[in-house]
């Protein structure tokens, strides 16, 4: 697969379920690497005590920049995102970078796919 992107390539990610401060520096960490939708105004709230939120970002992942050591998890995080097989595979990689990462899951259609992993502190 070539390295160079033709077009744009993003990735939609979700976090639910956990602390507005943990999501807020697993997105903080994304958007240092990668442009977003998520401006810097966009701070994940709780908005009810005990149903789950979710809270989304998409990224374009085609060009990157540095990325500097986020801030400590005070516990794992759960994130799914999906894209292309480029942007996921670029995702993942730029996750590394950032956290101690294990692969839950993943599914794979025709030209996309999701992938289930948990964030952690490295």
């Amino acid at each position: 697969m070539a390295s160079e992107r033709l077009h744009d390539e993003s990735v939609s990610v979700e976090l639910s379920g956990y602390s507005k401060e943990d999501a807020r520096i697993v997105f903080d960490a994304l958007c240092a690497c990668f442009e977003s939708d998520r401006g810097a105004e966009d701070v994940p709230a709780q908005l009810h005590e005990t149903r789950p939120m979710v809270w989304l970002g998409t990224f374009e992942v085609t060009d990157s920049h540095t990325c500097p050591p986020p801030a400590r998890l005070s516990s794992a995080v759960e994130a799914d995102a999906q894209g292309s097989y480029w942007a996921i595979d670029r995702l993942r990689t730029t996750l590394d970078g950032l956290f101690t990462v294990r692969d839950l899951a993943h599914a794979s259609g025709d030209q996309e796919r999701e992938l289930h992993v948990r964030l952690e502190n490295r």
